[in-house]
């Protein structure tokens, strides 16, 4: 799927048929026909055009001759069964001296918001302010995501107290991998947004100096963020497994004393139940007191696993 947008002259960002200087090409799971009218229409690589479409790629910044290469891992939370699934994947930023290019295999909040007229100050002709807009969107939605995650985690948390179910400790788990996901991708895009920081392009215009720190601090933010809850999550895991681990063992406890108890009876009565004489054999009362016995020795054994805490 292909979307042009360009900003008029006043100001106003339209969408538009026609691939023309100073647009904005946007690309979404494309097909191999769109890539190359792309690169026939704009002149950039399709190389730099098909590296988004790899969900392995990492982030990164690749720049030859004209053209820059910004590859960013993007948060997207998909709903499974009435559960929220995080992740992330590539969104490939390419531009040169008259266009500028975004790719991403799905369709995202990031670039939906530039696409709605969510931005201000959002001009295609303003590529670098462009990419910082984008840098400063996605680690909003990313410490949004972040808080989504730690809620859900409670939530959880709340249940597992309840039900001890297998259930809650894979939902947690989910979470848990969904945060490391995070975390890594993070930290690649600041090594992304530090090389960046060293192009003369990315400070183009004086007034993005303020947009700039804002970018830094707000993934700065977002990497400490994912990293606490990682933590936090992670202990609680732990503690969880712990806490499940000795739950098992107070049951297997129990069960191994009750078995000790109803052990005794069994074993007197098999000797009083032999085919050969046996005491009190003509006692006319000696079933009662071999009842009486074995309670009494019933209440002792039960007695000492008491006082040994076994019960």
């Amino acid at each position: 799927m292909i979307k042009i947008h360009k900003t008029a002259e006043n100001n106003q960002t339209l969408e538009t048929d026609v691939i023309e200087k100073g647009c904005w090409i946007h690309l979404i799971d494309p097909l191999s026909t769109e890539i190359e009218q792309v690169s026939e229409c704009t002149g950039l690589d399709m190389e730099f055009l098909r590296a988004a479409l790899d969900k392995e790629e990492s982030s990164r910044l690749d720049v030859e001759e004209e053209q820059i290469l910004v590859l960013l891992d993007i948060p997207v939370m998909d709903v499974i069964e009435t559960s929220a699934r995080y992740n992330t994947f590539p969104l490939g930023i390419i531009l040169n001296n008259d266009f500028i290019v975004t790719v991403c295999l799905q369709e995202n909040n990031i670039t939906d918001d530039f696409l709605e007229q969510k931005i201000k100050t959002f001009y295609t002709y303003k590529k670098s302010r462009f990419i910082l807009q984008m840098l400063l969107r996605i680690d909003k939605y990313y410490m949004s995501f972040l808080k989504q995650i730690d809620k859900a985690s409670k939530n959880v948390e709340i249940n597992l107290r309840r039900s001890m179910k297998n259930k809650e400790l894979i939902e947690l788990m989910e979470l848990e991998k969904s945060l490391v996901f995070f975390s890594t991708s993070l930290k690649s895009n600041q090594t992304t947004l530090e090389k960046m920081m060293k192009q003369k392009w990315i400070k183009k215009y004086p007034e993005d100096e303020d947009l700039l720190e804002d970018v830094i601090i707000e993934n700065r933010q977002a990497i400490e963020m994912a990293t606490i809850y990682s933590n936090i999550l992670s202990g609680t895991m732990d503690a969880f497994a712990s806490i499940i681990n000795n739950n098992l063992n107070m049951v297997m406890k129990l069960l191994t004393s009750i078995t000790i108890v109803m052990a005794i009876p069994t074993i007197i009565g098999s000797f009083f139940g032999m085919n050969v004489k046996v005491p009190w054999g003509d006692f006319n009362y000696g079933f009662i007191a071999i009842i009486g016995i074995t309670a009494v020795i019933s209440g002792i054994v039960l007695y000492i696993l008491a006082r040994k805490n076994l019960l």
